[in-house]
């Protein structure tokens, strides 16, 4: 689901607009890194929304954040909003591994990415997001009239 451009002020320009921008900032590794896992989120949930939050930070979201996008120096970090809860058969995660909720994963220069892996990690993160959102209505009491 992506917005159009309907003028030219800024506040009129869509997430993924301003996610591309941000990928062009970069003419590097960390440009070309973060566009393919960009691609790679679109590849495994084609609903799912971009947003951009913080300062610039691309966000994907499909009931729930899924997860980020940061660019630094030396990585390009992937930050799982409920990392913490994923199956990571893989072992792709690699950063902030000692928190209750989020884990990450930073991609250096010259790594190689798992892309099946990577898109089995973002499929269970929208899963994960679909059963809360799934288990929050059924716990919902019916009102009494």
């Amino acid at each position: 689901m992506e917005n159009t451009m309907s003028g030219p002020n800024e506040g009129d320009v869509s997430p993924s607009q301003l996610i591309d921008a941000r990928i062009s900032e970069f003419s590097d590794w960390r440009g070309e890194t973060l566009a393919r896992i960009r691609k790679l989120i679109r590849r495994a949930d084609p609903e799912v929304i971009e947003e951009v939050k913080w300062r610039g930070v691309p966000v994907w979201s499909h009931a729930g954040m899924i997860c980020t996008g940061e660019v630094y120096k030396n990585a390009v970090k992937t930050t799982f909003a409920k990392g913490a809860s994923l199956d990571d058969p893989s072992g792709l995660f690699n950063s902030s591994l000692k928190g209750n909720t989020r884990r990450a994963i930073d991609f250096h220069e010259g790594e190689e990415i798992d892309e099946e892996a990577f898109i089995a990690l973002v499929r269970a993160a929208v899963a994960l997001n679909m059963s809360a959102r799934t288990s929050a209505r059924s716990q919902k009491k019916p009102k009494s009239t």
